[in-house]
């Protein structure tokens, strides 16, 4: 799919990190750019640089993505690109100690839930909502192309830390997912890939010490950095131009494989 002035395109997340450099590439290539986000303030400012329109979204909420949706489509017409980033990094172990009393605790099952439903659950529920209105677009090509989703897992989605059940299974679920849908959305033209980041410099990383910052990015291999955001967003822009990628999850992560800790 061509990336232009005819494209409309909502990404989740995109006040800050990933999100924000993708919304940054699209408005860059021409595309009119919903910024979907929980943080008002940088929301608002990033749509105002790259001419876009803030919707405040909870994508743990229904009635939230549709208002923000209905918000998106009354601006720039029905998107025809949607890239999810919107994500938390929960880490807990699943067994911790009391540090008053000593006394073993189970991890919060709420905790695990609410990782759940904002990874996997709100990725999901934007994938089906927009791909039911993609589906009814006219088709951009000759092959029947109505509309590309990204969606956004992790490396831990496949090499897991200890501490990270939520945060892995959660990922490993939009990542499991990424295959069934694209073949459910073949019929529609719609196409569906994942992206699994390794370690990026996102805002999740500034409030780590310097020396932390650089011992996370001499663990990997080549190049032995973290990764820029930027480069998220070139991934993402070649997903979507090129029309055979579907169905797929690729790695952007230099190599890196998750030690245990």
């Amino acid at each position: 799919m061509k990336i232009d002035s005819s494209v409309a395109a909502v990404v989740t997340g995109a006040a800050s990190g990933l999100g924000e450099a993708t919304a940054r590439m699209l408005a860059a290539q021409g595309a009119k750019v919903a910024v979907f986000d929980m943080q008002e303030e940088k929301g608002k400012k990033v749509a105002a640089e790259i001419g876009g329109v803030f919707c405040k979204v909870d994508v743990t909420d229904e009635a939230s993505i549709d208002a923000g949706l209905a918000a998106a489509r009354a601006a720039h017409g029905v998107e025809r690109v949607l890239v999810n980033c919107a994500g938390v990094a929960p880490g807990r172990r699943i067994i911790s100690k009391n540090r008053e009393t000593g006394a073993l605790m189970a991890h919060d099952v709420a905790y695990f839930a609410r990782g759940v439903a904002i990874n996997l659950t709100g990725t999901f529920a934007m994938i089906a909502k927009c791909a039911t209105a993609m589906a009814g677009l006219a088709a951009v090509d000759k092959d029947g192309l109505r509309g590309v989703i990204v969606s956004t897992a992790s490396v831990a989605a496949e090499d897991g830390q200890i501490g990270q059940a939520c945060y892995s299974a959660s990922k490993a679920g939009v990542q499991g997912m990424t295959l069934p849908i694209a073949r459910d959305l073949a019929q529609y033209g719609v196409r569906v890939a994942t992206i699994l980041p390794g370690l990026f410099h996102t805002p999740m990383f500034d409030g780590l010490p310097d020396e932390a910052r650089e011992s996370l990015a001499k663990s990997v291999p080549f190049p032995s950095r973290l990764g820029f955001p930027a480069e998220y967003a070139q991934l993402a822009k070649s997903i979507i131009e090129n029309d055979m990628l579907n169905g797929v999850s690729i790695r952007l992560d230099g190599a890196i494989r998750l030690a245990p800790r």
